[in-house]
């Protein structure tokens, strides 16, 4: 079908694309409310009247929420601290399972309680003298102490004070941060006289709640209001508006390592053990001379109803931090073969419509004969997505890394695109008189009036007579990604068939 709309030259595409540079606009504006006149012909519905009402050349604001204040969550493994959070948030946001070290990273959520809005800080089971991947999650679980302004140390109160607790107490007392002590799973009031045996840790008053059933925590938080304050003395302000990063992957392809790399410091556990990352890790980095909000996430696997546990959770939050971020960046690993599931990770991102940015990782370690492999995946596998800007880098080394500030910066600039309505209708009237709709069972569709919906993506809605072919649909995108560019950003094309109104 779409090679009935292939002989468009690069010469005919510069005339295009010179024609409508050089457009009057007043005039073209001017064309195009006459054929949003012409509409009214045309039997329109509800839903027709609301695109047509929302038309403007302006791309709209982004609102950002300003610094707040920090509450780090510690303790040893398997107390409740995730538990905690999720009653805080009153959602289930952080993962938690009945088996210790579900959590690794440090994780930040936005919090609220009475209309005052602050970070919590997720973090792992702190241990002494932990090894292995245990060391670098309690080393995340001390630097989320630093960078806190107050903490909630969790304690078992059926359990008591152990060494542990007592490791814990000392690295808190040496931070000098205002510390609450809180004894969880005290689930009714005859469980209370437990808590006592914390007075003992030295901290002062322990604070009986249970964050299963939610038993004495609001209390708690209106205690800690008193003492935190209302603006951060950590948390990094959000100049201009931070651009939201969401760094995707298959498990072990080194989205932690690109994470810890940009912002310059071990901000996320790194292991060879696949899926260590279970939570989404955001961080706001300062690069290229711009603030960012980088989401380290999850490795997203072949089959999410498959994964168990932890896994399927972490699946499940990794697709709603895509939701939240503006532009993707899917890593890939050059020195293993495309596979099906790098694949539907940049499907999951198409079908988000977020934009996109290709990195291909561990770039140093490959080799002349791999390359010619990998050229030749690239085209036969990624082909839907040669708009997507591609970059070679190695996470761990930070080779390149200067380019994927441009890249995301391209990607996102299309994304915001937006064409003035009396450009986009010049556009398809050049493009039907070059190329006009095949006939089609003795009718020939004919295009009355486009718009562009709205950007983030660029989502055009075109009315016309009749159903476009999907090979014409294809064109007309094609046609649009040659004059506009749009790299790095998907385009969405929808249609209306409207016939006349009977008169």
């Amino acid at each position: 079908m779409t090679e009935e709309y292939d002989d468009t030259g690069s010469a005919l595409d510069n005339e295009l694309a010179e024609r409508l540079a050089n457009l009057d606009e007043e005039l073209a504006a001017k064309r195009a409310e006459a054929l949003r006149t012409g509409l009214n012909e045309y039997d329109l519905d509800d839903e027709d009247f609301d695109v047509l009402s929302t038309i403007t050349d302006d791309p709209s604001a982004i609102q950002y929420l300003p610094a707040l204040p920090v509450i780090a969550i510690v303790g040893r493994p398997n107390v409740g601290k995730s538990a905690l959070v999720n009653r805080i948030l009153g959602r289930r946001e952080a993962v938690v399972e009945d088996t210790p070290g579900v959590t690794r990273d440090r994780v930040t959520y936005k919090g609220e309680w009475h209309e005052r809005y602050f970070s919590l800080v997720d973090t792992g089971g702190w241990e002494p003298d932990a090894k292995g991947i245990d060391a670098s999650v309690a080393a995340q679980a001390e630097i989320a102490i630093d960078l806190s302004d107050l903490v909630m140390f969790v304690v078992d109160s059926n359990v008591g004070p152990t060494s542990t607790d007592e490791a814990v107490v000392r690295m808190l007392r040496k931070s000098g941060k205002p510390v609450f002590l809180i004894a969880n799973k005290v689930d009714d009031v005859r469980q209370e006289p437990e808590s006592a045996s914390l007075w003992s840790l030295g901290l002062g008053q322990p604070w009986p709640v249970s964050a299963l059933h939610g038993r004495g925590v609001a209390d708690l938080l209106d205690e800690i209001l008193t003492v935190l304050p209302e603006v951060s003395a950590v948390a990094k302000q959000e100049v201009g508006g931070p651009r939201r990063v969401a760094i995707l992957g298959r498990p072990n392809v080194g989205k932690s390592s690109l994470l810890n790399k940009v912002v310059g410091e071990e901000r996320v556990v790194v292991n060879d053990l696949a899926g260590t990352t279970r939570d989404p890790v955001d961080e706001q980095v300062e690069l290229g001379g711009k603030v960012w909000r980088f989401v380290d996430t999850a490795g997203i696997r072949r089959r999410v109803h498959l994964a168990q546990g932890a896994d399927f959770y972490a699946s499940l939050r990794t697709s709603a931090a895509l939701e939240k971020a503006e532009v993707a960046v899917v890593l890939l690993d050059v020195t293993e073969v495309i596979s099906e599931q790098d694949i539907r990770v940049i499907d999951l991102v198409i079908e988000s419509g977020r934009a996109l940015v290709l990195a291909f990782n561990k770039w140093d370690q490959i080799d002349d004969d791999r390359r010619r492999y990998l050229e030749r995946e690239i085209e036969q596998d990624l082909a839907h997505v040669s708009w997507a800007p591609r970059v070679n880098i190695s996470a761990l080394t930070g080779r390149h890394m200067e380019k994927l500030v441009p890249a995301l910066e391209l990607a996102l600039e299309s994304w915001d695109t937006r064409i003035a309505t009396g450009k986009f209708n010049a556009f398809l009237a050049e493009l039907a008189a070059a190329h006009p709709h095949p006939v089609r069972s003795g009718k020939q569709p004919r295009i009355l009036f486009g718009t562009q919906a709205s950007s983030r993506p660029p989502t055009f809605v075109v009315f016309t007579t009749g159903f476009l072919d999907p090979g014409y649909r294809r064109y007309i995108q094609r046609r649009l990604r040659e004059i506009y560019g749009f790299e790095g950003s998907p385009i969405n094309l929808s249609m209306r068939v409207r016939e006349k109104r009977k008169r």
